[in-house]
């Protein structure tokens, strides 16, 4: 049997392409080569039987303000948003905790003398989160519908990172932005380093930074419900290794890395995009430790038992300074390490006492040592006598996330680095970025606009230009 539409690859992007296409009536396969489909959106038992651990995205700031996530009313399926009492925690080892929370009253309240200068930078932001984020999760060559929004955070995303710190004083202020422009995987002194970060906390005092009730696993689940729904199949143990191998179909949709869309395409790529598609660069990468904790994290701080997600990176000069390692390929002795406790807004992930904690470090490109103990350490550093409490521990190397997911080269978990030139010219420079060039075939990935994260968006525009190229209507942005 023939499908209207082939789609290879069931991460978010790829199951959001192939949602968005069933929607307008073509019949639609989607083929997966795990045995399980999400790509990092997936949650297993990973340490101790009845813990759930997220495999790898595991806080949705971009999933729950996704324009296409919201247009398909997932909760019919099962979704369903939880949120911990604290958003983000970053401890230091002089004063207290730098705090972030869904109220900019009460973080501005918590940052003291920098607390006013917080507002002015994150009132307009936030509020008008939502428009900014229908027009930075456009494809960059469209008509702007929200114009001042947009001008307003033009205005500030080229800027530094660390630049933009500078209107604060006090450390707590200065390191929770620096955690938060980490997220990028780049040095916080480069051009442009602070745009996610400005929109990562706008996105915290719009919508919050949920977990997924049951694990992200939720949210592939219920994009495949959705799909199934729509009349949509998902085949999974299914390698493609060429484009000689799909069955006929009108579209060819591909949620792969641009390296591995050389290989897929072969000969039939042309030259121009084989050479863009071959120079994409992959930035640094993560190292994940998963352990079984009992009794939770005996944080120092107090704030940093209530927070979903947890920086350990210092002080701002702190995190610049591991992160530039980084991005020159040197292991520094204090990374930067992400901590998410998923369990303490969703605690049937939990067994009993013994709580799932999710960690990951930043690590150079192709790392190839142990990370563990780093990680470990750091969490020591803020939390004394943790060591003696984690009675499993499961690690993932920047390798083994490269065999876990084929878009993850070199244990990059954004599918590119994020460069200046990439962040705005993704995958290439081409008035459709989705289109591969060969008539029909079109790139959905991360490595598309808008990039990286669980939202959809790039799946839903590759869509879009998929319609096009077959004289259909494009499917809008509503609810059903």
């Amino acid at each position: 049997m023939t499908s209207d539409a082939i789609v290879v690859g069931a991460g978010p992007n790829g199951l959001a392409a192939a949602v968005a296409l069933a929607r307008q009536g073509l019949s639609v396969t989607v083929l997966e080569a795990a045995d399980t489909i999400g790509g990092g959106t997936r949650t297993s038992e990973l340490t101790l039987p009845g813990l759930l651990h997220d495999h790898c995205a595991a806080v949705h700031p971009m999933a729950v303000a996704s324009p296409f996530l919201r247009s398909l009313a997932l909760e019919r399926h099962g979704l369903e948003w939880r949120y911990p009492e604290i958003d983000l925690a970053h401890p230091l080892d002089r004063g207290p905790a730098a705090v972030l929370r869904r109220s900019l009253d009460r973080t501005s309240g918590d940052l003291g003398e920098d607390g006013e200068a917080w507002r002015r930078l994150f009132a307009p932001l936030s509020q008008h989160y939502d428009s900014l984020a229908g027009e930075l999760m456009a494809p960059p060559l469209h008509l702007p519908r929200h114009p001042p929004a947009l001008a307003r955070f033009g205005l500030l995303a080229p800027r530094t990172a660390t630049a933009v710190a500078d209107r604060w004083r006090t450390p707590q202020a200065r390191a929770l932005f620096a955690g938060v422009a980490a997220h990028a995987l780049r040095p916080l002194a480069s051009p442009g380093s602070a745009a996610i970060a400005l929109m990562l906390v706008a996105a915290a005092h719009r919508h919050g930074w949920p977990v997924a009730h049951g694990g992200s696993q939720a949210v592939t689940n219920a994009l495949a419900a959705r799909l199934t729904e729509l009349g949509g199949t998902v085949e999974t143990g299914v390698r493609v290794r060429s484009l000689a191998e799909l069955p006929p179909s009108r579209v060819t949709l591909l949620d792969v890395a641009p390296r591995a869309a050389v290989a897929l395409c072969g000969d039939r790529l042309p030259a121009r995009t084989r050479r863009a598609y071959a120079r994409w660069a992959h930035g640094p990468a993560a190292f994940k430790v998963d352990m079984a904790v009992e009794g939770g994290v005996p944080w120092r701080d107090e704030a940093c038992r209530r927070a979903g997600t947890v920086h350990l990176g210092g002080t701002l000069e702190e995190v610049a300074h591991a992160e530039q390692a980084i991005a020159r390929g040197r292991m520094p002795e204090r990374p930067f390490v992400l901590v998410s406790q998923q369990y303490l807004a969703d605690p049937v992930r939990s067994a009993g006492d013994v709580h799932p904690v999710w960690a990951y470090a930043h690590v150079p490109h192709g790392y190839t040592g142990d990370a563990t103990e780093a990680v470990i350490g750091r969490l020591e550093r803020f939390a004394p006598g943790v060591r003696e409490r984690v009675t499993a521990v499961v690690s993932t190397s920047a390798a083994q996330l490269e065999t876990y997911n084929a878009n993850y080269i070199g244990g990059d978990i954004l599918t590119g680095a994020n460069t200046m030139t990439q962040m705005v010219l993704r995958p290439r420079a081409a008035l459709d970025p989705y289109d591969t060039g060969i008539p029909g075939v079109f790139l959905c990935s991360a490595a598309t606009p808008p990039g990286p994260g669980v939202h959809g968006m790039c799946g839903y525009h590759a869509a879009r230009s998929a319609l096009r190229h077959l004289g259909l209507p494009r499917p809008p942005l509503h609810r059903p």
